[in-house]
């Protein structure tokens, strides 16, 4: 059984500032006795003001927060699952990119958002992540980390099923869904997407959120959640700031899916006649 970490955030507009933000959090989780730490999206920045944030955002081996992030791991001996970064790519674009680091601060795996946030809600927000950000094409699936076989995704991408559909086809036991999610549609969808996905792919979903209102002015939804494969929420962190602890026993994926082995009669879904 592998005892983990959520640090829920309320991330800002300093990159130095969430840095320590962030290794404070990775520190706190093993004196904690946590094997693993997962942190939210955007942890390392968060600002709607893309000139300023043009300012800061830098490429992956100048970030200051993945820096700290690979420091800390080392030097507290824990896992950590930062849950995304915005970096600069060589071609100019901006990139949303999730990392995992091992006990030994040593970067194992990297994933892009393949599904990016292009969307006009009720209350007046508009968001194009497209506008400056490019999607990656692959998902990725991190093996030997405490939580056994980890799919990685980021906030959107838990609105496309097939995407988990594929992730528990490989093998995955665990997958991570870093977010910030806005109020509105973390009130409306946020716990029935993440314990659907946990259902349907039969396996535990781990989600640290953002949470509060921002720097940049923007609010968001909190309740960082993990859901165990029967869909039971084994942790909700409501709203605020801090750490959030759960164990995660992996020998519940098999008794869920004997129970109901849906994800085995899966088919291949043909064109659909008319």
């Amino acid at each position: 059984m592998a005892r983990i970490a959520l640090y829920q955030a309320r991330t800002g507009i300093d990159p130095q500032a969430n840095a320590r933000e962030i290794a404070d959090a990775i520190g706190q989780a093993a004196d904690g006795g946590a094997d693993m730490l997962f942190t939210p999206e955007m942890s390392g920045l968060l600002d709607g003001n893309r000139d300023r944030a043009a300012r800061s955002i830098r490429t992956e081996k100048d970030d200051p927060t993945l820096a700290a992030a690979c420091e800390a791991a080392a030097k507290h001996g824990i896992w950590v699952h930062l849950g995304s970064l915005a970096l600069d790519r060589e071609d100019g674009r901006w990139v949303n990119r999730a990392f995992v680091i091992n006990s030994s601060g040593r970067i194992c795996a990297r994933y892009d958002k393949m599904h990016l946030f292009d969307v006009d809600l009720d209350t007046g927000e508009s968001w194009r992540e497209s506008a400056v950000y490019a999607g990656g094409d692959k998902p990725v699936i991190v093996e030997g980390t405490p939580v056994g076989r980890l799919g990685l995704t980021i906030c959107y991408d838990l609105r496309f099923p097939a995407l988990f559909a594929a992730l528990a086809e490989a093998g995955a036991d665990c997958i991570a869904v870093p977010a910030a999610f806005t109020v509105p549609t973390g009130k409306a969808h946020w716990h029935v997407l993440q314990r659907a996905r946990a259902i349907e792919a039969g396996l535990f979903v781990i989600a640290a959120a953002q949470s509060g209102e921002h720097e940049d002015g923007r609010v968001t939804f909190g309740h960082s959640l993990v859901v165990d494969p029967w869909g039971e929420v084994l942790l909700d962190m409501g709203e605020g700031t801090g750490l959030g602890y759960a164990e995660i026993a992996l020998e519940r994926i098999g008794e869920v899916r004997a129970r109901v082995p849906a994800l085995s009669h899966r088919r291949a879904i043909g064109p659909v006649s008319d």
